[in-house]
């Protein structure tokens, strides 16, 4: 981590609050030996409990992504629950994404549902925040894909969302000035929307705002969202190879790069355009958990995970497919940067709620 991160304070030792909070917040607590295991079984013996009499007892968001296979893997063969597992297609899944896919569903012998947004949608509004300067351009996809999500599982009475998010590879969370932002807030959305959509409705781009699943979800109807990878070994590089004996499944060559626009968005637009690397936070967490040394992120962060030809080649698809051309596509690149902080936005309220759960200790991560 560098001072890319406007709110990076370092310590007299030099170290940085992302280290200091993993030092001192996440590693004292974090056990994937003998209590992680009792802590695992005892996740398991709840959701089995709730989900007596009922097609499924939990449900898990599945990108094709190397988190979610698996925690996938992890519920049925490891936990013994009975998931459904749920994919949301925003149009930009990449072959290999869904390939996949395909490989732990057949081999998982589990039950898709898949839920097809509406592209014209998708499309408008990814428009709209390409317009509008921010660096949140991932925000879309992640809104419909936990949306989709929320809304399923509480329509039919899903009670346990079980998620592929770890200490692992995710302890050091990417700040909010490069496209972190905290939830799906709905009010800068509209305000979005309303500054730089096409002047009509975009009605069927629907979504649930932070509040609602986090309050209403959550607390009122007794919805429960689990972490069990943070309760078992989980070193990248093997879990690569387990899912690849195991099911054929085919690592990815950098993290999200199950999304084209995803890929496209953290190796092309947020570094080139705001001067924010992503992998710096990938490969930290990497790091910290004794995955990587600082040597070798330094060597992969000098150059981009794609060579130039191919991202010349993906600039030139995400314009096509958003129906702009590379022109137009080059003027969104080239203007005034802006940030979440010039619309409308509830940010100070998701503040203190983050803030709330870390003093009670149900959030480790540091938020910024």
């Amino acid at each position: 981590m560098d001072t890319s991160d406007p709110g990076i304070v370092f310590d007299v030792d030099g170290r940085c609050d992302y280290c200091n909070n993993y030092n001192k917040t996440i590693l004292p607590s974090w056990d994937v030996g003998e209590k992680g295991q009792l802590a695992l079984a005892q996740m398991a013996a709840t959701i089995k409990a709730d989900g007596k009499g009922k097609e499924f007892d939990c449900i898990i968001g599945l990108s094709g992504g190397l988190d979610s296979s698996y925690v996938s893997y992890i519920a049925k063969a490891k936990m013994g629950l009975r998931p459904l597992l749920f994919h949301v297609d925003a149009g930009w899944n990449t072959d290999q994404g869904v390939a996949n896919i395909e490989k732990l569903v057949n081999g998982l012998g589990l039950e898709l549902y898949t839920e097809v947004v509406n592209w014209e949608a998708v499309k408008r509004m990814q428009v709209a925040f390409l317009k509008s300067g921010i660096s949140d351009q991932d925000l879309i996809q992640d809104a419909s894909f936990f949306s989709a999500l929320y809304r399923f599982a509480q329509k039919h009475g899903i009670k346990h969302v079980i998620t592929g998010s770890n200490y692992s590879t995710e302890c050091c969370r990417e700040p909010e000035e490069w496209g972190g932002y905290l939830g799906i807030d709905t009010t800068l959305f509209a305000d979005i929307w309303r500054k730089h959509g096409d002047g009509k409705p975009n009605d069927d781009f629907t979504l649930v705002d932070i509040f609602v699943y986090k309050i209403w979800y959550q607390k009122i109807l007794g919805m429960k969202v689990h972490h069990p990878l943070n309760l078992i070994p989980f070193i990248k590089t093997d879990v690569e190879n387990e899912l690849e004996e195991l099911f054929g499944w085919q690592r990815f060559k950098h993290k999200h790069h199950e999304s084209r626009f995803t890929r496209f968005y953290e190796d092309y637009w947020l570094p080139r355009r705001f001067g924010y690397e992503k992998r710096r936070a990938h490969f930290s967490s990497l790091i910290m958990t004794g995955q990587m040394t600082r040597d070798e992120a330094l060597a992969r962060i000098a150059k981009p995970e794609m060579d130039e030809h191919f991202l010349k080649q993906e600039f030139e698809y995400v314009a096509h497919k958003l129906d702009l051309t590379v022109d137009e596509l080059q003027a969104l690149f080239d203007a005034p940067k802006r940030t979440f902080r010039d619309y409308k936005n509830k940010r100070n309220l998701i503040g203190l709620g983050a803030t709330l759960m870390r003093k009670l200790g149900l959030e480790k991560r540091f938020f910024r």
